[in-house]
């Protein structure tokens, strides 16, 4: 049977994570999962709400020890809840704060926190790294719903570990050097749960158990951080924070997914960082597959042993850490076997009266506007607009001291006047998860809002 460790680390004292400026050994780390795994529930699936992330780690990895199955849904609302019971009626809801949730809950403190009474079987077995069978579901993630409803994933132990250790030497984190990771992504969605929390237990480095969202909180977790450290983020949340006028303390790697990044706030990053900028490409259904420096190049390289095939209108990537041939919901441009192109989601293409562009391209243009923080085209299909009364693109936006007829002079300069919004929204913040992503329900929720609200168009 094949197996991989539960962590890579070396030496039980070897710092796996920093909470509140305290370091965390392995050691210690081990006996927090132990006793958590020997205190879960008997339902075999656990949704995992930590908001700690060291928390969420050593509830994953308990969770893998119990031979549990940890989900990941994007969001706790309702809905998605309901869908979740659904899935798995058995499934209790494992968090560290309390949750408004129609779900069962344990207490990640319950278990773990009684650690301090009991000292002293701290140190009695926990070097024993232990040993996970490659084939047990370790999480089920599901999609963010950005272009339609949440669909499940099975992820193979296996299949995460060679994933994450991909990752880990394309980022050059096998070095011999520990790194430190800060992040402002949740350790839910895939993104940061391979980036944050998988790979740091596969590579070696320490995680932040803090999860910063302003940018003075992102200033403060990399000010405590060690040295290496690496800023794992999203676009937004570094448009954000260059925009902020803080003194940012340094990161020496910069790490950006979920939405692709221009060039231009790539050479941003880069010039007032003082640190290379990767990004990372991928998909829930996939895990990640490529990476490229965007400074140096729009070409994506993909990790080795993956493979893209066109096949029935679609790229299909097999390969690798990923287990079964995946279509993937993007327009890839094949150029070599190893490098292609992105050119957006097959699901952004649109077609408004004979003409054709995509909510890519409309989006990229309306970020690059002088002012705009924040902004996003909406389109909703036909049965959408019967029930919201929308039958125009939208676009909502973020930016502040600048007007909407600014704003739309300005989008004439750039794009074909047929997709010029209409209405064109401002707004004070966009509903963004905790990656930076926008489901599609969100906007189709706001602008059903608007047009209840009679919204003047524009013009």
């Amino acid at each position: 049977m094949i197996t991989f460790p539960l962590v890579t680390h070396s030496h039980a004292e070897d710092v796996l994570a920093y909470s509140h400026g305290r370091p965390i050994t392995v050691a210690h780390f081990l006996t927090d999962v132990r006793r958590l795994a020997a205190t879960l529930p008997a339902g075999r699936h656990v949704l995992n709400a930590c908001g700690d992330r060291y928390r969420f780690a050593v509830g994953m990895a308990a969770a893998l020890l119990a031979d549990k199955v940890s989900l990941l849904p994007p969001t706790l609302t309702p809905e998605m809840v309901r869908q979740v019971k659904k899935f798995a009626p058995d499934v209790f809801c494992l968090a560290d704060q309390p949750q408004s949730i129609d779900m069962p809950q344990f207490a990640w403190a319950d278990a773990v926190t009684a650690r301090a009474s009991a000292s002293a079987d701290a140190r009695i077995d926990t070097c024993d790294i232990p040993q996970i069978p490659a084939s047990r579901t370790a999480a089920i993630v599901f999609t963010s719903g950005s272009t339609g409803s949440p669909v499940a994933h099975r992820k193979s132990w296996g299949g995460l570990v060679q994933s994450v250790r991909a990752e880990a030497a394309r980022l050059g984190l096998l070095d011999g050097r520990r790194h430190s990771i800060v992040a402002t992504v949740a350790p839910q969605h895939m993104y940061g749960f391979e980036s944050t929390v998988l790979i740091a237990l596969q590579s070696g480095a320490a995680m932040s158990a803090a999860h910063p969202f302003y940018p003075a909180d992102i200033c403060s977790a990399l000010t405590a951080s060690t040295r290496p450290c690496m800023l794992v983020t999203t676009p937004v949340h570094l448009k954000v924070l260059l925009a902020s006028g803080l003194d940012i303390p340094l990161p020496d790697l910069v790490l950006s997914a979920t939405a692709p990044m221009s060039p231009q706030l790539a050479l941003a990053v880069e010039t007032r960082l003082q640190a290379p900028l990767l990004e990372i490409y991928g998909s829930t259904e996939t895990g990640q597959i490529a990476s490229r420096r965007t400074t140096e190049t729009a070409e994506w390289t993909l990790y080795s042993g993956i493979t893209l095939k066109p096949e029935q209108g679609s790229m299909w990537a097999s390969g690798g850490h990923v287990e079964q041939a995946t279509p993937l919901a993007d327009e890839l441009e094949l150029l070599t076997p190893e490098r292609f192109l992105l050119h957006g989601r097959t699901a952004d293409l649109i077609n408004i009266a004979g003409k054709r562009s995509s909510l890519g391209y409309l989006n990229h243009q309306l970020n690059a506007v002088p002012g705009v923080i924040d902004g996003a085209f909406f389109m909703p299909d036909d049965k959408e607009a019967d029930v919201s009364n929308v039958t125009r693109l939208m676009a909502f936006v973020v930016a502040p001291g600048v007007t909407q007829a600014a704003l739309l002079a300005a989008l004439r300069e750039r794009i074909d006047t047929i997709f010029i919004p209409r209405p064109l929204v401002l707004l004070d913040s966009l509903p963004r998860n905790s990656t930076g992503k926008l489901p599609r329900d969100s906007l189709l929720a706001l602008a059903q809002a608007y047009q209840r609200k009679g919204v003047v168009h524009a013009p």
